[in-house]
């Protein structure tokens, strides 16, 4: 029955009208459905029509918006629900080859350099495509594509309200930085993207090292914030001391990471991998910036490290080789 369902709902997006409202709730369904199921991700992922496969389907659908921005907001709701459907498919590792191999990353490339309101899910479709060991091979191609030039100046400005269509500029920059993470993790001399690593590396000393001075200028937004935070978890965790409303260790780390230490993590993460692994004149432009406004190295390396211990506690053996990896960075800084 849920194969039969399913496929109907594709069938039914890929009606040749750019927008009606059977697609729209068409859409909707399929990303409930795909949103909490893994089995449904992958029976997505394995479905074939007769000349093309349902991710396929998914990105011809979205590559209307590439050049057109949705006319009403049902449609709109549409678009934000497909971009949702392809995020769901990529926690799959087998649907990251798919979305590979269909060119889902020249798809998204397209969308963030045509400045529509598709480049906000496109933003948030190439942070999954990427994350982790699993995004490896879109991170190379993603390199070889010419992605960063358009990732970077996303990354050095935060676009205005009217062009980010609804997503705040704590998720635009959460996202960049989350993308710039994994493509350093993951383009590496071990997997043999030798030049595409150095492409990276050497953005961060063009123009006088300005995409350094954008990183510690997000480290400082994001440590204020997640001081602010830390200061009324406080006051919280001492009002609730000893009721059975008790924050415990789990929900006060979440709590944080909501406030802003995953940003800050990925931020410091990426300070020490470029000072580690990038021209000298990297890690002079960083000291020299802490230095300047009253940082210190050992605040960095206790955020990275704290990040570390909370992969480690994770029992995957990659996690803890990641856990182990970014120590090695801590010890280095």
């Amino acid at each position: 029955f849920q194969a039969g369902f399913i496929n109907w709902l594709i069938k039914k997006l890929k009606v040749k009208v750019p927008f009606d409202e059977n697609k729209l709730y068409a859409s909707e369904i399929l990303s409930i459905l795909l949103q909490t199921e893994p089995e449904n991700r992958k029976l997505v992922g394995e479905l074939l029509t007769a000349d093309s496969n349902a991710i396929d389907n998914l990105l011809q659908q979205l590559a209307y918006y590439k050049r057109h921005d949705p006319n009403v907001s049902e449609e709109l709701e549409m678009m934000e629900n497909l971009f949702d459907c392809l995020c769901s498919l990529l926690l799959e590792t087998e649907n990251r080859d798919r979305f590979l191999k269909g060119e889902g990353l020249q798809l998204m490339n397209l969308m963030l350099r045509e400045k529509k309101k598709s480049r906000s899910g496109a933003l948030k479709v190439l942070s999954h495509a990427l994350t982790g060991t699993e995004g490896t091979d879109n991170c190379i191609k993603f390199v070889d594509i010419l992605g960063l030039r358009t990732l970077f100046p996303l990354f050095m400005k935060t676009p205005s309200r009217n062009k980010r269509s609804g997503v705040s500029s704590e998720e635009h920059e959460e996202r960049t930085v989350s993308i710039l993470a994994s493509l350093l993790r993951n383009v590496t001399v071990a997997n043999n993207s030798g030049k595409q690593r150095e492409r990276i590396l050497i953005k961060f000393t063009e123009n006088d090292h300005e995409k350094v001075d954008r990183l510690m200028e997000l480290h400082d937004k994001y440590l204020a914030k997640v001081e602010a935070a830390d200061n009324e978890l406080e006051d919280e965790i001492r009002t609730l001391e000893g009721t059975e409303a008790e924050l415990s260790e789990e929900e006060i780390y979440m709590k944080r990471l909501e406030a802003g230490l995953f940003t800050l993590q990925l931020v410091d993460y990426i300070m020490l991998e470029i000072c580690a692994c990038g021209a000298s004149s990297i890690k002079q432009r960083v000291m020299q910036t802490l230095n300047m406004k009253g940082g210190s190295a050992k605040m960095v390396r206790d955020v990275v490290r704290e990040y570390a211990g909370n992969l480690g506690n994770q029992v995957e053996a990659d996690r803890q080789g990641e856990a182990d990896y970014l120590l090695s960075l801590v010890d280095k800084f």
